[in-house]
């Protein structure tokens, strides 16, 4: 059995004192890879936390950008940052980024510039994307289609949209990962949508440390829980967690295309 966590934070002070367990946990639990996403906030120890766990961890691939509630700190020397770990093979995606009307802990304006900045980057230096959105999904998708188009790469992370959103995002080229929420009592239309999107555009994950799934809710969520999020979403489906690892494993490694050799250098 192999599954891959495609949105996880180990930088995360949740993980200070017992990553190895966490790690050793996962791996017996059948997770062959995780993606560890960094949140760039002008503060560079998330980034300096992140590049060590990919030196030192080869089952370990990592993403980074500056998160919208970070938006306010985008600046010039943030995006030179973000394009020098851009460059470094592990560095598989650009991301979270996009937009969070709940908290507007950014101006929504700072947030808008800061994720169209984002996303010309990335076509530029041809990374795929992990968008957050959160009451803005409208906006979101209006950016998305001005600044990618049709044909671009990424992925809704942790989707909690509607059907019409799904939809978008799929015409567009984009993935659709679920996580925990998918397992919540309140959660229906989400399962609803998760029985009828594209196996070949399906990703899991955790988003750990943060929203576990049942039975561990309430709990630090942590990769080896992507476990439960398969099994989740095969029952919905009507197929085996082992298939929907399978499906999801492939789907990660088409769309990031992770380096083979587990070196961050070269």
């Amino acid at each position: 059995m192999t599954y891959v966590d495609s949105h996880a934070h180990l930088d995360s002070e949740d993980f200070a004192s017992d990553l190895p367990e966490v790690l050793e946990r996962a791996r017996l639990a059948g997770v062959e890879r995780i993606l560890t996403v960094g949140c760039l906030n002008g503060d560079a120890r998330s980034s300096s936390r992140m590049l060590e766990l990919l030196e030192s961890q080869p089952d370990l691939f990592g993403a980074v950008g500056v998160h919208p509630h970070d938006a306010k700190c985008f600046t010039p020397e943030v995006e030179q940052t973000l394009t020098t770990l851009l460059s470094l093979p592990k560095v598989v995606g650009l991301g979270e980024i996009g937009l969070d009307f709940h908290y507007d802990y950014s101006p929504r304006e700072q947030q808008r510039e800061a994720f169209r900045r984002q996303l010309r980057l990335a076509r530029r230096l041809h990374k795929p994307v992990i968008i957050h959105t959160r009451e803005a999904d409208d906006e979101t998708c209006a950016i998305l289609q001005e600044e990618l188009g049709p044909g671009a790469a990424g992925v809704f992370h942790c989707f909690t949209s509607d059907e019409k959103t799904a939809e978008f995002a799929l015409g567009l080229g984009f993935y659709i990962s679920f996580g925990g929420i998918l397992s919540f009592r309140n959660a229906e239309r989400l399962r609803s949508i998760a029985r009828v999107i594209p196996a070949d555009r399906l990703l899991i994950e955790t988003d750990c440390p943060y929203l576990a799934p049942v039975p561990y809710r309430g709990r630090r969520n942590e990769p080896g829980y992507v476990v439960r999020v398969a099994e989740i979403l095969a029952g919905e489906r009507g197929i085996t967690a082992i298939e929907i690892g399978a499906q999801t494993k492939a789907n990660f490694n088409r769309l990031f295309n992770p380096p083979t050799d587990g070196s961050i250098l070269n």
